[in-house]
């Protein structure tokens, strides 16, 4: 089969999200097929996430069905816009199981969206791997089918309130939060790490998502007298957020989740600011290991030309799948694929080097990126 039936394109992507309908594929003769089901934004205003993280594991699978595949099989990689609205990625999630009957769903993109799915994931016991988001219901060890690769906001949290107590030295620290179960689960994990300071918010000021309204949280921030906030939300609110701050003589010190790709959530920033997000793989560009190289090869031969961590999660959410699949016999069952999968955090040196912390191996490893004075 034509990898470009494989992988599919977004401008295809396009035309599936104008019908409103998850993208599929032609029937094939080859009965040894491995079907992922990604739910995710390819539209709206986080689109830039969703689109990047499918670019990065497509490129990945698709270097793997031109090597043969694994064991023989093709890996279908079928994508359905949500535009990061629970209710489309329940219809998503329910046409992937039940009509496409995917073998795993791969790669999901929110925390919002990944908590409206939780009854079919129960009932189905479908694999749930590698979602975007670090809340810490897929981090619980009770749903055996869920398996994370990235940090949990709970590590991410921790990272940012030292950096902003210890380091930075702030005591007057509020919150910017997307007035959703993502919002809340950060939120939670904020609090818990002040805590740890005897400090608490001094003011948290919420918007609603997938929108652009922050001028009545950023008039509560401002009047609060702090000095420093953690932002929860997607890149294009937040950097409204923070040109409005600058315009209105309020510069506090930001951090954010690494759900806000640092590189789209600098490209909004227009003012000089101070900026840490937490990241959960490391840089691409400045990466010193062999797979950092084999990455960015494969970016520029299919011509991206700005590759960056969202790619290059993607890339290791792909290369993980088909390591722990190709130790499964096929047809593809789900309980060797989770066994694989939890080895690799054991057994693979790349993913023990860019996830797991040394000091502690119950930890995942946070990252940071700065802006600073643009």
């Amino acid at each position: 089969m034509n990898a470009l039936r494989i992988i599919i394109h977004l401008s295809i992507a396009l035309i599936a999200i104008a019908l409103g309908q998850p993208l599929a594929f032609a029937e094939q003769d080859n009965s040894k097929v491995i079907k992922l089901g990604m739910s995710t934004a390819l539209s709206g205003p986080a689109q830039n996430i969703g689109q990047q993280l499918y670019k990065g594991s497509s490129i990945y699978f698709n270097k793997v069905n031109n090597a043969g595949g694994i064991n023989g099989a093709e890996i279908q990689l079928l994508v359905a816009n949500d535009n990061y609205e629970p209710k489309q990625t329940v219809n998503n999630t329910r046409t992937f199981i039940y009509s496409d009957k995917v073998d795993a769903l791969f790669g999901a993109m929110g925390t919002p969206t990944s908590h409206a799915i939780i009854p079919l994931l129960e009932q189905s016991k479908i694999p749930f791997l590698m979602p975007f988001s670090g809340a810490s219901f897929l981090h619980d060890k009770s749903r055996a089918n869920i398996f994370n690769l990235r940090a949990s906001y709970n590590d991410e949290a921790a990272e940012q309130i030292k950096y902003l107590v210890e380091e930075r030295k702030h005591t007057k620290i509020g919150l910017f939060i997307q007035a959703d179960e993502f919002g809340l689960y950060v939120e939670s994990g904020l609090r818990k790490e002040l805590a740890k300071y005897d400090l608490s918010p001094i003011k948290v000021a919420r918007y609603q998502r997938n929108s652009h309204d922050v001028a009545s949280a950023l008039n509560a921030l401002q009047t609060s007298g702090v000095t420093a906030i953690c932002l929860v939300g997607t890149y294009a609110p937040l950097g409204e957020f923070i040109n409005s701050a600058h315009a209105k003589n309020f510069a506090p010190d930001y951090t954010s989740v690494s759900f806000v790709p640092s590189f789209d959530l600098f490209g909004e920033v227009t003012t000089p600011s101070h900026i840490m997000v937490t990241e959960i793989v490391p840089n691409p560009l400045t990466c010193n290991d062999n797979f950092c190289n084999e990455f960015l090869a494969d970016m520029q031969a299919n011509k991206i030309t700005k590759p960056n961590r969202l790619h290059f999660e993607g890339y290791i959410n792909a290369m993980a799948f088909s390591r722990a699949a190709a130790n499964c016999k096929l047809p593809l069952q789900h309980s060797c694929l989770l066994k694989e999968l939890n080895s690799l955090l054991i057994n693979d040196k790349i993913i023990k080097k860019f996830f797991i912390d040394t000091k502690n191996k119950n930890k995942r490893n946070v990252y940071r990126s700065y802006y600073v004075n643009k």
